[in-house]
């Protein structure tokens, strides 16, 4: 399916030019970006929609909140213990000397030693489970929008497709999911101890708030990136061919320049937190020791209560520095999770019929009445058109490169939405049809071939799964692919996709007829499905065809005017507009603009 222009606003965001590349490089530039209205907007509403994702594993959130409480409640015992501990163990040695037996020293501190070791081995075990069950929550958190993808991939129109970069795509179904996930586990829980050194969360607030932008920025290049290396790596050959593989290059460096200079600032904000809050924890604990060494000088305040309190400088430097990492790694995961949302909701298909009506024993009856469409709701491409195919007739579809023959056969599939007049299949409108009922009743062979990895019987067999081996080798006879298919190694269990090089193109377009007769629809859609193949092997193709396509309605979209001159009728079409109809006789006879073509297609060959 080629791809349509696409709406001036998608244009811009999918590639930065040289001069915005050297502005988005300051730092400035970007807290700019982050200022912008929708961005802070789109953060708190994907804040929500994630909690409320991860509501519904409450009892495993559960599980992390009281493992969470008691592990920190034993964390924070210890320090009560050793100090406790120590004093004992001064105030023996003020009261008998220096010196002792190993039984009198395991009597003052055994006790202590034995709880301090329960609750370290007690806190271990419950922070494992802590960390498993997170771990849990957050795999299946990236689960569920994973599964909400692959929905929401189903229901998108067409033109969504034709709109995106596929590698952008990509990169919001696969590499942004897991960046939420990633969140989740590497400490999310450090946020609940977050109550003290008001220094240090104010430190990290304000360093979080500089932030959004920078992760935001950084998943855009890596998906603009990876639609990049999509479209290269399939047109490798044509690049090639006209030898821009040191254009190539030059534009992948300044993508990967980007993506370095995007991921290099965001990592550096989630790390630069960690020695500015360390730095400050430290302080509190020098300012701490000096103030417990004075109490103590003075008396009123024990050593092993000092050395309880330093200890808790140094528990609660750690949670703090940790959440402060969380927070900062929190916005990536916001700035994901926008991308993520966004795509699941992007405009779906016009919803089917509560009440889809069936056609049983189709005929083929075709009706175009007075159909207006457009890619743009402000720049129709088509309008009024109208004309009728009776049932077993072969329409020829005709017209210069963008003459919008393509997409009239992709409004009779209802892949687009009209955006006036109707379209009827024996009669009843394609809308009160259900999707899948029509596209069973349509069979499909496109200019551009595609086959999944798999054998080649179950490729043949894409469109009737449960076709007997004898169906599919009698399906590939008359698509004259029989014989190649049984000179490689496996023959039909040969594994093959369209990315080996098992298959020319040329038999991979005979693999795709083949497909589409097997389905035996009522209608079938040729879309130059003979243009990759050799003039031998298209003149067999277009017999087996021929053949296929008794008792049917076809419509063969065709740039070789010579190969349509049979057809009921052929449709002649300029700009989006039918201009002319009729046999080919009677459209020579006219002499106007199908004559012009089949003449210079005519005299190119004599030429």
């Amino acid at each position: 399916m080629k791809k349509q222009r696409k709406k001036p606003q998608q244009e811009n965001q999918q590639t930065l030019n040289a001069e915005d590349l050297h502005k988005m490089e300051d730092l400035s530039e970007m807290e700019d970006l982050a200022e912008m209205e929708d961005i802070p907007k789109n953060s708190k509403a994907s804040a929500k929609r994630l909690m409320a994702l991860l509501l519904k594993q409450k009892g495993a959130l559960l599980i992390i909140l009281l493992a969470a409480v008691v592990s920190n409640g034993l964390y924070a015992l210890t320090p009560i213990i050793m100090g406790k501990a120590l004093d004992q163990l001064i105030q023996a040695i003020s009261t008998n000397g220096i010196g002792g037996s190993f039984e009198q020293l395991a009597e003052i501190v055994g006790l202590p030693l034995l709880l301090l070791g329960l609750a370290y081995l007690i806190g271990a075990a419950i922070s494992f489970l802590q960390e498993y069950t997170m771990a849990s929550v957050g795999e299946k958190l990236a689960l569920s929008l994973r599964e909400k993808i692959s929905e929401k991939i189903t229901r998108l129109p067409l033109h969504y497709y034709d709109a995106n970069e596929t590698g952008v795509v990509l990169s919001r179904t696969t590499n942004d999911p897991d960046k939420i996930a990633e969140i989740l586990k590497t400490g999310a829980m450090a946020v609940i101890i977050i109550g003290t050194m008001s220094l240090s969360v104010f430190a990290t607030k304000w360093i979080s708030g500089k932030t959004l932008a920078i992760f935001y920025e950084n998943q855009k290049v890596l998906g603009e990136l990876n639609g990049k290396i999509e479209e290269y790596y399939t047109g490798n050959l044509i690049i090639k061919s006209f030898n821009q593989q040191d254009q190539v290059i030059q534009t992948e460096r300044e993508l990967s320049e980007r993506q370095y200079q995007a991921n290099k600032k965001s990592q550096f904000v989630i790390y630069a937190i960690y020695p500015a809050i360390r730095f400050l924890t430290q302080l509190s604990f020098v300012v701490t020791a000096i103030a417990g060494g004075i109490f103590a000088i003075n008396g009123t305040m024990t050593i092993g209560t000092v050395q309880a309190f330093l200890q808790y400088v140094n528990q609660i430097a750690d949670p703090i520095t940790q959440s402060s990492y969380f927070i900062n790694s929190m916005q990536a995961a916001l700035a994901s999770a926008e991308r993520v949302f966004e795509f699941l909701d992007e405009p779906e298909e016009v919803p089917e019929t509560s009440t889809p009506k069936q056609i049983i024993q189709p005929d083929g009856a075709v009706a175009f009445e007075h159909v207006r469409f457009g890619y743009h709701p402000d720049e129709l491409l088509m309008e009024d058109i109208s004309f009728t195919v009776r049932p077993n007739e072969m329409v020829a579809i005709v017209g210069p490169t963008g003459a919008g023959k393509t997409t009239l056969v992709n409004l009779l599939m209802r892949f687009y939405e009209l955006d006036g007049g109707t379209i009827k299949v024996d009669g009843i409108d394609i809308k009160d049809l259900s999707k899948s009922g029509l596209r069973r009743m349509v069979g499909m062979v496109l200019q551009d071939t595609w086959l999944f990895k798999g054998t080649i019987a179950e490729n043949i067999a894409y469109g009737k799964m449960d076709a007997t081996r004898e169906e599919i080798i009698q399906v590939a006879k008359a698509a004259r692919c029989d014989h190649f298919i049984r000179t490689l190694s496996e023959g039909y269990d040969t594994v093959i996709s369209n990315e080996e090089g098992t298959v020319s193109q040329g038999q991979m377009q005979l693999l795709t007829i083949a497909r589409a007769m097997l389905a035996n629809p009522a209608l079938m859609i040729l879309d130059e499905a003979t243009s990759s193949v050799d003039t031998k092997t298209e003149l067999q193709v277009q017999k087996a065809m021929l053949s296929s396509m008794k008792g049917k309605t076809s419509f063969v979209i065709a740039h070789r005017l010579s190969t349509i001159k049979s057809a009921d009728l052929i449709l002649v079409m300029k700009n989006g507009t039918i201009v002319e109809k009729g046999t080919h006789q009677e459209l020579l006879a006219a002499d106007r603009f199908y004559a012009d073509l089949y003449n210079s297609q005519f005299n190119n060959l004599m030429g």
